[in-house]
């Protein structure tokens, strides 16, 4: 596997946002983070156990164009993005989660928005998602996916 053409990706940035109920939310694209916070973040937003062994970092550092992580004001992971990418103009959007404590505060969408950025910084021209019927409204409605064809084969 080549490694990733560095200079087409972006260096680390961070931005703050104030959540519509008020908390302030610290993004950071391709921030440091422990591969645990991670974890625990992903297995709680998709209803299952933790895994320890799972391994965070070195997957986004080793294959992914960048990630996005979202802290509270206190430090808490309270949301991540992974950013996957071809090596050329496609970049695709994988693991989304927000916190329990976060949803329907905003955090998700500015998530999208990062990491649309990231991507854009880095010469991406489309952004790909995939996601289950019950979050075509946060998509397509809050975060401006529009509807595609495309193939699936579950594997």
């Amino acid at each position: 596997m080549m490694p990733p053409q560095t200079d087409k990706i972006a260096t680390r940035s961070r931005c703050r946002w104030v959540t519509s109920g008020g908390v302030e939310i610290d993004y950071q694209w391709r921030g440091a983070f422990d591969s645990i916070e991670v974890e625990r973040l992903h297995a709680a937003g998709f209803e299952r156990p933790v895994n320890p062994a799972n391994d965070w970092w070195a997957q986004v550092t080793e294959h992914s164009l960048g990630w996005v992580l979202a802290r509270d004001d206190t430090g808490v992971a309270v949301g991540f993005v992974n950013v996957a990418w071809d090596g050329g103009v496609h970049a695709f959007i994988l693991d989304t989660v927000t916190a329990a404590t976060h949803l329907r505060r905003g955090v998700g969408t500015r998530l999208i928005e990062v990491a649309a950025s990231g991507a854009r910084n880095a010469n991406c021209e489309w952004l790909h998602v995939d996601f289950e019927d019950h979050l075509r409204a946060f998509y397509f409605d809050s975060c401006g996916f529009r509807p595609t064809n495309a193939g699936l084969i579950a594997l």
